[in-house]
């Protein structure tokens, strides 16, 4: 096998999860075993990667570029980006490297008004985060000095409040959080969840995003990992959006593994439109706490359905700056996206992808 022993809570809704996960896995390693014999050279299946160049960074530059790439999602997949029967959206905003780099308030702003154009109202736009602080200290939540807050007029929910998991779905590890003694403020929240003796073994599952919204919409900003290698879009989708996660990155093998599993969950995947991404500030090196020492700013914002692919072009253009500054690159191992791929989220083979060069309207 290619991962731990790890498993999804077998209850009522969650069953179908561990059941098409394992189908999955299994249907892939075959798959991957009769291309060795057959094909080792096969073509990948594309992947297209929209890209937008940038004038300022402001509101209505990012509003311009978020309209041409959700009007060319929108054309390309035939789905319309509009409230259907939960009349809601979530957008999954990225903060936990601190002030200097997180997802840009601008790009959220312009983001809100492209969905405000096909009729979502302020009330049903809701943004989803990990830790209120940090979300105060780059202006998703209101400030405690001046109370005032870019967003007050759209929900904003702060996971590790404990009150956005439900104990029907879980990702479930055999790695505890008490091996992990610095982790506490998470065991607490999975604890009061669910306070059984298998309590630290099990992640939740954010459902906000996949239970709640129509669709949604993943906002990463990216820095390089330890143990991950990149973080980015993967892993804002999944171990920035569940509880109890810090525990993977005690070892490299199990941190890839879990991200690529999360990713794969069919009710998170289905209701995941799209991944938008500025590269504004990125860090190619010291992630994912911020230093702005090693930070690159890129007037490009870049949007794809596929998220391997937006992060396998990320680590290129993170250890092309890592060796320009002297740093060695990341290592070669890319676990992280080998996972991702054999599981059916997307394609890291940089043969893979097609570029569009979009123009803002």
């Amino acid at each position: 096998m290619l991962f731990p022993r790890q498993r999804l809570h077998i209850g009522s809704p969650p069953f179908r999860l561990l059941a098409v996960l394992t189908l999955t896995l299994l249907a892939a390693m075959a798959t991957a075993a009769a291309a060795q014999v057959a094909s080792p050279a096969a073509p990948p299946e594309r992947s297209v990667i929209w890209e937008v160049l940038l004038q300022d960074f402001s509101e209505a530059d990012y509003a311009e570029a978020v309209e041409s790439i959700l009007s060319e999602y929108e054309t390309t997949t035939g789905r319309r980006l509009r409230p259907g029967e939960r009349g809601k959206v979530g957008l999954k905003i990225y903060s936990d490297s601190g002030p200097g780099l997180s997802t840009p308030p601008a790009l959220v702003k312009g983001v809100i008004a492209a969905l405000e154009r096909r009729g979502f109202r302020d009330a049903d736009i809701f943004l989803v985060g990990l830790n209120q602080l940090r979300l105060r200290l780059t202006g998703f939540l209101p400030s405690l000095s001046s109370g005032r807050s870019t967003f007050r007029e759209h929900p904003v929910f702060v996971l590790e409040s404990g009150r956005f998991y439900e104990s029907d779905w879980f990702y479930d590890s055999p790695l505890p959080t008490r091996f992990d003694p610095t982790v506490l403020e998470q065991r607490n929240v999975v604890e009061a969840t669910e306070p059984d003796a298998e309590a630290d073994r099990k992640s939740f599952l954010a459902t906000p995003l996949f239970l709640d919204a129509d669709f949604w919409i993943n906002l990463p900003a990216y820095t390089d990992h330890p143990v991950l290698g990149i973080n980015g879009a993967l892993v804002n989708a999944t171990l920035w959006n569940a509880s109890n996660t810090q525990r993977f990155f005690r070892n490299p093998a199990n941190a890839p593994a879990a991200v690529a599993e999360m990713a794969a969950i069919p009710e998170l995947r289905e209701r995941w439109a799209i991944t938008i991404a500025s590269l504004e500030r990125y860090q190619f090196i010291g992630g994912p706490a911020f230093n702005s020492l090693y930070t690159v700013s890129e007037a490009r914002l870049w949007a794809s359905i596929d998220p391997v692919a937006m992060d396998a072009q990320m680590l290129q253009r993170i250890n092309t700056h890592r060796n320009r500054a002297g740093f060695q690159s990341l290592p070669d191992d890319r676990r992280l996206l080998e996972f991702s791929q054999q599981l059916g989220v997307g394609n890291y083979d940089p043969r893979a992808v097609v570029w569009r060069q979009l123009r803002a309207p």
